[in-house]
């Protein structure tokens, strides 16, 4: 059969490729090792998290599918670091697996131009240096124009528990044996890396009069900009934390642990370390905290997060008993350490597009990253791409002042990693401008450019944009020394100027809110929602910061406008230290400002392409 893309992978990247791929108009096929892994939230029944939940709305503002589905599937939500200020509060959702994965399925199934197969793809095609199809372990050959890989952490991967091993993917679903294999024939350079996954306990064992509740938060912002009904919370969560007991536990069985023990040999992920790599790591806490949050509403299982553990499964006993408040627990799923083949991700473009093969795309865990908003946020970007290579048109490159997936990409493709990947908001220099609640003013024009916006959302954002215009408006009115305004200021303990001043400069002051100007005149607030009021007090709240946050992009920006040839040898070029040809010949960056964030590139050797690039110029 014939394809224009062919996406291998039903995880949360190859669901946003593929849905990529099938609306803006191009026959797709969605090849999974199993239907019943779409989407499924193999590790913990969450999405979202601190810079996490920056991703997702980002996904959303693009077109994406990921945002939606988190809202429509939220039993409880909270927003992160909500007392800290707006460029480090992130949105997290406990979700429905079981719903989630039903309601995904069912939406692939009714969306036009694409097709889904139950098979194992087992070999890419290539002619001529393009991808021409994808075999399967099956003996069927599907042909197409475009491939993306997503093929998370099942390449090669097997679970660990203690020293019982098997080779399969997550959950127990099958792995990919020969694809890796294929990708190695291609030129990929293959690494291994670890992640890992708790215990889930019978919730009907658990003593929840020993545990602090964890309320869900109300009347916060959606992951999608098009979702009309905010998500009711629905369960609790809960808090307990382990005991000087769990540690002597772990401490005494560290020569059955994998970890120590040699059979774990891929890289893990250093921000979500399993608990025995807690214990001895921060031997100096008496104890970590860990969440009980539940799977979904029509099962039993309870996820203990902050407990991943690949000990025995004895041992794990001990160690659940241990916490106060499971002490009679019932461990219905084991923890499990997995392992699994990942590519070297600098070998790709800031499209995503393999440097050697074209037409050939990855995304995902793949590439080294670990979260499913981290694939998620690939998936799109790959699947708008291979769309558009296909197209024949102009690809989507996102930078590292436009969003945070930006800065995912431009990370792993030009710094590479040497750990499973996890987005946080340290990583973005810019973001306090790369706010969870502007990603539709950043983002939206851009998913509408490159055909994934559709026009019912793209009316929610237009109307948005009249809206906040109109509350800017209104904020432009000045008052004087003897309004309402000036009676505030000083219940507020704020000066108020003889002259006056706008609604705009009054909610600059740090003791005034959004509310305040609102409750000032009802009436004329009225017809605005919460969330687009709470998106003007944070420009003005942040203004000086945010023009001099202008001024660095705009700088930066003159380095990014520099392109540079992808052909060439910087062998040739005189005056640059080895190791900086060796590592721009090795990334190949496609601007100036890329190639000065290549680890091994030093300022010196910038001012040197900086002087050949002249050169190059005059000579012309």
């Amino acid at each position: 059969m014939d394809y224009d893309i062919i996406v291998i992978g039903s995880g949360h990247a190859g669901v946003e490729a593929a849905c990529a791929g099938a609306k803006m108009g191009l026959k797709t096929l969605l090849l999974t090792l199993n239907l019943d892994s779409i989407s499924f939230l193999a590790c913990n029944p969450s999405i979202g998290g601190t810079a996490k939940g920056h991703l997702v709305c980002e996904i959303d503002a693009l077109g994406g599918v990921m945002g939606y589905m988190a809202d429509k599937n939220t039993i409880q939500r909270r927003m992160l670091n909500a007392s800290k200020g707006a460029a480090v509060q992130s949105l997290r959702a406990q979700i429905d697996k079981v719903s989630y994965h039903t309601e995904m399925k069912k939406m692939l199934e009714n969306l036009d131009n694409l097709d889904i197969i139950q098979g194992e793809a087992s070999d890419i095609l290539v002619e001529d240096g393009k991808v021409v199809g994808v075999a399967t372990a099956q003996k069927n050959v599907y042909n197409c124009k475009a491939v993306v890989v997503a093929t998370g952490v099942y390449l090669n991967s097997r679970i660990i528990i203690g020293d019982y091993t098997k080779d399969c993917g997550p959950n127990g679903f099958s792995n990919s044996t020969s694809l890796t294999d294929s990708l190695v024939r291609l030129g990929f350079e293959i690494k291994r890396f670890k992640t890992g996954t708790p215990v889930r306990v019978h919730s009907d064992t658990i003593d929840y009069s020993k545990l602090e509740i964890q309320k869900g938060d109300d009347d916060i912002q959606n992951f999608s900009f098009i979702t009309k009904k905010p998500p009711r919370n629905v369960i609790n969560c809960y808090l307990t934390y382990t005991t000087q007991t769990t540690h002597d536990i772990i401490k005494n069985n560290l020569d059955k642990a994998p970890m120590y023990t040699g059979l774990i040999t891929g890289e893990g992920p250093r921000y979500c370390p399993s608990i025995e790599t807690k214990v001895v790591r921060f031997a100096d806490k008496d104890r970590h905290q860990l969440f009980l949050e539940p799977e979904a509403l029509s099962t039993k299982e309870v996820y203990v997060q902050g407990f991943s553990t690949s000990m025995p499964s004895y041992i794990q006993q001990d160690m659940v008993h241990s916490l106060p408040g499971l002490e009679n627990a019932h461990i219905m799923r084991d923890a499990y350490a997995i392992e699994y083949d990942a590519i070297e991700s600098t070998q790709l473009y800031p499209t995503l597009e393999c440097k050697f093969v074209h037409g050939l795309f990855t995304a995902g865990q793949i590439n080294g990253t670990s979260g499913y908003e981290e694939a998620g946020a690939q998936g799109i970007v790959a699947g708008i791409n291979a769309a558009r290579y296909v197209q024949g048109l102009d690809q989507m490159i996102l930078t590292r002042d436009n969003s945070y997936i930006g800065v995912l990409i431009d990370d792993l493709v030009t710094k590479g990693t040497n750990e499973p990947y996890r987005m946080m908001t340290s990583r973005a220099e810019y973001r306090l401008s790369l706010r969870q609640d502007n990603a539709d003013l950043r983002l939206t024009e851009i998913g509408r450019k490159f055909g994934l916006v559709d026009d019912k959302r793209y009316r929610i954002y237009k109307k948005r944009l009249r809206n906040l215009a109109k509350i800017r408006k209104i904020l432009n009115e000045r008052y004087g020394i003897n309004s309402n305004l000036a009676k505030l200021f000083a219940q507020k303990n704020e000066n108020f100027p003889s002259t006056g001043l706008s609604l705009k400069e009054a909610l600059r002051r740090s003791n005034i809110t959004i509310d305040d100007i609102v409750n000032l005149d009802k009436e004329k607030f009225a017809i605005f929602n919460r969330y687009d009021l709470q998106e003007i007090e944070i420009e003005e709240k942040y203004s000086g910061y945010l023009s001099r946050q202008e001024i660095q992009i705009a700088q930066a920006k003159k380095n990014e406008q520099t392109p540079l040839d992808i052909n060439l040898d910087y062998s040739n070029i005189k005056g640059l230290r080895i190791e900086a040809q060796q590592k721009l010949n090795k990334i190949k960056p496609l601007s100036l400002g890329q190639a000065s964030r290549i680890s091994g590139v030093s300022p010196a050797d910038i001012a040197v392409l900086t002087v050949y690039l002249k050169t190059i110029k005059l000579a012309k």
